[in-house]
């Protein structure tokens, strides 16, 4: 039998191929970033061409570290960013336009006609999400609306939309020559587009977004044999997809209702699996389906969505250049005692939940001649742990649960003074797992599952184990005077852009 299962992730500021042995190890891992492009204030897209050649590479990467082979893999899965849009033409394989990326605001203005007719809830029932610039509908009637030839392509089926998954799924399979047109449920759940309950996509939002059905991917399950791959991956079956977030649910083995994860990206994405039947919010998160395993009821879960965690890092390091290395924070923010009174809101897209400003943007408060680099580092550490709050308040409240612990993952989590300061901000455990890669690992679950490398659920929860365990040490009186201080901050961010 094969000896591993193979998981492509494709995030937000790079791809990589990630290894699995039967115990969820990593057994090998490759990785490369893509360009980051902004054509105008509020704008991000990637190019797609970029993306598929850095996966390919990867891959290779990754099997040649270890010798390896495409026959030594029982499956592969794919997670992926969520909510970035690309539209491309079936016969030649061309993007059409760059993919359109999660964080992008330009449809800020289609949102606030569509809010201004029905309002910001209007398709909440059916699809379980806001109108956002978030979600990937509207930027696809964007690029229809505003890309010539694009329209007359997608209406005659000759070009194709998905998220990045469905890109990387049609050419691994083939691309022009016969390449499979598919998302999973949870990717399509992130259009706006869905029915949350027929898991199909709905007619009626169809004609309000202006999207010709013949452009749309197909909706299949995230855990079930959807073909053989070609080169690099001749042969190997394709068995599994999830965008990012569910993945890292799935991975973290939070498989029961009640049960929540807490990843640490580009953006911070608090998950909690709310079982069978969809679950509406009232506190500002968003109903999304966590998975579907084959023929299988869905799973579906409450989410809450952060735009800006690790990006603040990152535009701390290549915006303003006061580290070197997105590592660098930590050592830097330890310098200072405490935060100066410093606070960092990085509306940079506006803020999501539970907040859903779109004309947010950051704002740095409380700086004085006293505050320096450290406080700045401290601040923008911290703001992932308030934001973190925020988000877990409202699950509260939505769920009518206490969580026991926060299970955490994403490569911010190697960050000791994040994780304690989120312990203490939360006044609830947070959990490290031995293995933090759990969106690739959850990508590899579903693959593996469909194909029998793993025989059930358990193999999954027997597999989790805890690396490191923080618990809250800051008293109660100055949780809240730093809590009081974050959400005046919150509130200098609003309507700037109005």
């Amino acid at each position: 039998m094969s000896k591993y299962v193979g998981a492509i992730d494709q995030g937000t500021t790079s791809s990589r191929f990630i290894l699995f042995d039967r115990k969820g190890q990593i057994v090998s891992v490759a990785q490369k970033e893509h360009e980051q492009i902004y054509p105008r204030a509020g704008w991000v897209e990637h190019d797609a061409k970029e993306i598929w050649a850095n996966t390919r590479s990867v891959i290779s990467l990754a099997l040649d570290k270890k010798g390896l082979t495409p026959a030594d893999l029982a499956a592969v899965g794919v997670t992926n960013q969520r909510e970035t849009a690309l539209l491309w033409d079936k016969r030649t394989g061309e993007p059409l336009y760059n993919a359109i990326v999660w964080q992008d605001t330009r449809t800020d203005q289609l949102v606030g006609r569509y809010a201004a007719e029905g309002g910001q809830d209007r398709l909440r029932a059916k699809t379980g999400l806001p109108l956002a610039t978030y979600f990937s509908g509207l930027k696809l009637h964007w690029i229809l609306a505003n890309v010539p030839g694009a329209r007359e392509k997608a209406e005659a089926g000759d070009a194709l939309f998905g998220n990045i998954d469905t890109w990387l799924l049609w050419n691994l399979t083939g691309g022009v020559n016969g390449g499979i047109h598919i998302t999973d449920v949870t990717n399509a759940s992130r259009t706006q587009m869905m029915d949350l309950e027929t898991l199909d996509w709905d007619e009626g939002i169809l004609k309000l977004f202006e999207v010709p059905r013949a452009c749309l991917p197909r909706i299949v399950s995230s855990s079930e044999a959807y073909g053989s791959a070609v080169a690099p991956l001749e042969g190997v079956t394709l068995s599994g997809i999830l965008g990012d977030q569910q993945a890292a649910l799935f991975g973290q083995a939070c498989l029961q209702p009640g049960e929540a994860k807490n990843t640490y990206g580009t953006g911070n994405f608090m998950l909690m699996n709310t079982g069978e039947k969809p679950f509406h919010s009232t506190f500002g998160l968003v109903t999304t389906v966590g998975y579907k395993l084959g023929d299988a009821k869905p799973v579906y879960a409450l989410e809450g969505s952060i735009a800006i965690t690790g990006a603040l890092v990152q535009w701390l390091r290549d915006n303003l250049g006061i580290i070197e290395t997105s590592g660098d924070i930590e050592t830097l923010a330890r310098k200072v005692a405490d935060n100066g009174d410093v606070y960092f809101v990085p509306a940079f897209s506006g803020l999501y939940a539970p907040h859903w400003q779109e004309h947010a943007r950051g704002v740095i408060c409380g700086l004085t001649r006293f505050a320096n680099k450290g406080h700045i580092a401290r601040a923008a550490l911290e703001a992932t742990a308030y934001q973190t709050r925020e988000v877990l308040d409202a699950m509260v409240k939505d769920s009518k649960v206490n969580i026991r612990e926060l299970r955490t993952d994403g490569g911010m989590v190697v960050n000791e003074l994040l994780m304690q300061f989120q312990a203490d901000i939360l006044d609830v455990p947070v959990v490290r797992p031995k293995v933090i890669e759990t969106t690739a690992l959850g990508a590899a679950y579903a693959a593996g599952l469909a194909v029998g490398y793993w025989r059930s659920t358990s193999d999954i929860v027997d597999n989790w184990g805890v690396d490191k365990r923080w618990h809250p040490q800051m008293d109660s009186a100055e949780r809240d005077h730093l809590y009081g201080c974050w959400n005046k901050a919150v509130q200098r961010s609003f309507d700037w852009a109005r």
